[in-house]
Order: C-alpha cells, then sequence, then structure tokens
C-alpha cells in the first residue's frame, strides 16, 4: 500500500471502523425517518427534498467507489480477500460489481469488507494488514465525501426546514445531530488517515486531531447555518447562490490540475466535489504554497457570510426572529473568527514540520574548484500494494521542502510543495 513497517492496524483503529459502520447506517436510517414522516405529514415538497437529498449525493459516493474499484482490480497484488468481495468479484465480476453500485450498495460492501478484514487482522493476526489499510483509507477518503455531498447540504436543509415553519419535531432534531456528528466524524477519520502516512504517527497525539476537528466544525457550521438563515428569507435565490459559486470553485479546481483518479472522467467528477466541498469548507488539492490560497478562500467566505447574514437581516420577520435574532448574528461571526483562530494554532503548534536536510554530494567543476548538490532524501521503499489516491492527499497535506521522505507514491516518490 504504501511504506513497509510504517502502517499499523490497532484495536482502536477496528473500534473506529465500526463506529463508522455505525454512523453511516444511523445517518441512514434517520434520513428515511426523516423521509417518513414528512410523507405521513403530507409534507410531500419536503419529502421530495430529502429524498432528493439522500438520492444524488449516494449516487456520487457510488461512482467513486465503482471507479476505485475498477482502479484497483488491475493493480497488481490486489485481489478480493474478504467474504463479501469474493462473492461480488466471483465469475462475471464486473457485471456484479455495477449491479451492486447501481443499487446503491457499494459503500455499504466498502464498510462490510473493512470490519470483516480488519477483524481477522485485529483478532486472529492475519496478515492482510495492508490490505485492511488500503479499504481503510479509501473509507475515510469516501466519507468524506459523502459527508459534504449528502450531510452538508441535508443539516443546511433540516436547519431551514426548522427556520421556515418555526417549529421542529423530534426527529428534525435527531437528523440535525446524525448530520453533524456524521460531518465531523467524517473530518476526523480523514485527519487520522493522512496522518498515518507519517512516519512519526504514534508521536501525534490526540491533540491534534481535536483542535483539527475543532477548527473544522467551526468553520463549517457557521457556513451552514448563514445559508439556512439566508434560504428562509429568499428560498429559491439559494439555487442560484450555488450555481453562482459552485461555477466558479469547479473552474478553480480545474486549474488546480489535479491527478486524484485514474481516468478523465473521473478525475472531471473529483474536481465537481471538490467544488462542493469548497462551498462549505476549505480543501486542499494541489501541491505548491497553499497560504495566500486559504487566505483568498476564507476571506471570500467571510465577505459571502456576511452578506447572507445581512440579507437575511434585513428580511427578517422580526417577530418570529426577535427570540433568536441577535445571539445568531452575534454568535455565527464569532464562531468562524475562533475557528480561523484555531485553524492558525494548530499548523503553528500541531501540523507536523516534515522538513528533512538534503544530502551533500561532491561534484567536480571546472578551475579546480568543488561544489556542493542537494539531493533530495530517500524514500522508503513502496510496497507491492499502495493506495497512491491518499498517499497524495498526504503528500499535499504534510508538504515541505525538500520532498518528503516517508510518504510514498506509485513511483516511490515525494513531490514538492509547502503547506
Amino acid at each position: 500500500m504504501e511504506c513497509r513497517g510504517i502502517f499499523k492496524y490497532s484495536c482502536l483503529d477496528f473500534v473506529f471502523t465500526v463506529v463508522g459502520v455505525c454512523a453511516y447506517l444511523f445517518d441512514v436510517g434517520s434520513d428515511l425517518w426523516v423521509a417518513v414522516e414528512f410523507y405521513l405529514h403530507g409534507d410531500f415538497f419536503w419529502f421530495g427534498l430529502v429524498v432528493s437529498f439522500m438520492a444524488l449525493p449516494s449516487l456520487v459516493v457510488q461512482m467513486f467507489s465503482w471507479f476505485w474499484f475498477k482502479y484497483d482490480r488491475e493493480l497488481e497484488g490486489f485481489k478480493a480477500q474478504t467474504s463479501a468481495e469474493k462473492i461480488v468479484f466471483g465469475g462475471e465480476g464486473r457485471l456484479k460489481l455495477s449491479l451492486l453500485h447501481a443499487f446503491q450498495l457499494g459503500f455499504l460492501l466498502r464498510h462490510i469488507s473493512a470490519v470483516e478484514q480488519g477483524f481477522w487482522v485485529w483478532w486472529l493476526g492475519s496478515q492482510a494488514m495492508e490490505y485492511v489499510v488500503y479499504v481503510t483509507h479509501d473509507l475515510s477518503m469516501l466519507r468524506l465525501i459523502e459527508a459534504f455531498c449528502e450531510s452538508a447540504p441535508q443539516l443546511t436543509l433540516m436547519l431551514y426546514i426548522m427556520l421556515r415553519t418555526n417549529q421542529a419535531r423530534t426527529v428534525q432534531y435527531v437528523s440535525v445531530v446524525a448530520s453533524a456528528t456524521s460531518i465531523a466524524s467524517s473530518v476526523a477519520m480523514y485527519h487520522r488517515s493522512l496522518r498515518s502516512f507519517l512516519p512519526d504517527k504514534d508521536k501525534q497525539g490526540w491533540g491534534s486531531s481535536v483542535v483539527y476537528f475543532l477548527w473544522n466544525l467551526l468553520l463549517i457550521t457557521p457556513r451552514m447555518a448563514a445559508l439556512a438563515l439566508s434560504a428562509s428569507s429568499f428560498p429559491c435565490c439559494i439555487a442560484v447562490h450555488f450555481l453562482f459559486l459552485w461555477v466558479p470553485l469547479f473552474l478553480w479546481a480545474c486549474l488546480q490540475r489535479t491527478h486524484f483518479m485514474d481516468s478523465t472522467g473521473g478525475e472531471f467528477l473529483y474536481r465537481a466535489v471538490v467544488a462542493l466541498i469548497w462551498y462549505f469548507s476549505w480543501f486542499n488539492v494541489a501541491e505548491g504554497r497553499t497560504r495566500w490560497r486559504s487566505v483568498i478562500y476564507h476571506s471570500f467566505m467571510v465577505a459571502d457570510g456576511g452578506i447572507l447574514l445581512a440579507t437575511w437581516w434585513w428580511n427578517r420577520d422580526a417577530e418570529l426572529t426577535r427570540s433568536y435574532a441577535l445571539p445568531v448574528v452575534a454568535a455565527l461571526p464569532s464562531a468562524y473568527l475562533l475557528g480561523l483562530l484555531l485553524k492558525g494554532l494548530y499548523y503553528s503548534c500541531f501540523h507536523p514540520k516534515l522538513w528533512a536536510p538534503p544530502v551533500q554530494v561532491e561534484e567536480d567543476v571546472p578551475d579546480g574548484q568543488v561544489a556542493f548538490r542537494s539531493l533530495p532524501p530517500r524514500t522508503a521503499p513502496p510496497s507491492q500494494l499502495r493506495n497512491k489516491r491518499m498517499a497524495s492527499l498526504a503528500n499535499i497535506f504534510y508538504s515541505a521542502v525538500p520532498p518528503l521522505p516517508h510518504i510514498c507514491l506509485e513511483n516511490g516518490n515525494a513531490s514538492n510543495g509547502v503547506i
């Protein structure tokens, strides 16, 4: 998968895998509960919106899962190892795989495979540790995609419905909590997955993950709340607002020249999802200095959020919103500012500085002089099974100058960049 001797699968990893499956099933169950409640109460418009916000993101996640299964089956050393995968990949494997994803079950297959293989590795000491870590890394990315394609829009929708109707049933509170939990856990697990590529990951305590979780939560939640508040005043304009931002964000993602997927169609899908993630939160996808890109992004988000709050404030129903208008207007900017401060704290105190001194090599030059040429640090030898998708994202997230010494990509070399 990546570098031998770096990756381990512990009891805690298995627990997180099981918790991730439970959170996924709970999130799906709560969404279905909300849809059924709206249908039974005759709220067919809300029922249609909830179902749409479930079906379309699920289709996107299944497409990523299908693409990755297709890519991985062509890799040397990759083969079905769990009972569920052997059933699917046996015989007419391509047809079974396509049908499984068409029925929206591909993501569930990955969860089942991760739990089964993780159990054998943890409990019986199976030798397939590389494979279970490979699957777990893919799951962390798929959960992140699901969080921003499904959970974030659904949470915004639930907040909008509660504001629009000025009432909320228990099931709506449950859905809000489930969506928030799904987003928070997905962000934390994605960070943990990237951190596992570090050679000294055991020295990275839980403090870094907690701070990472908090600053993302404090930046994402005010964004969704501002969108919901604005939509409660201008319901028809929120779709225009989304398209007005998503299109330039998609073009910006294309200009980053990302190389995450192994096909042109898959890469355009990835860039479209990156643009959707940027609609809610910052996500680094390209090598090079990201400080100014991040400053530009957050400055734009602050300006856009301020416009959303201002339009809601001037067009709100003063009588209905009297109890929460001022606290909300004060709390959302404060939370976002606190999130930015925590982000700065993370990159100052917790983000690993993976700089390694270059190796000096003597070179003969004319006139009897001796010069030294800097060579990048050696990378550890790659293993047979490599998850180059997550390795590339980890290299971007934990990049430094010169190249990272322990993040192995497909060709065994780490690329340059500064975060």
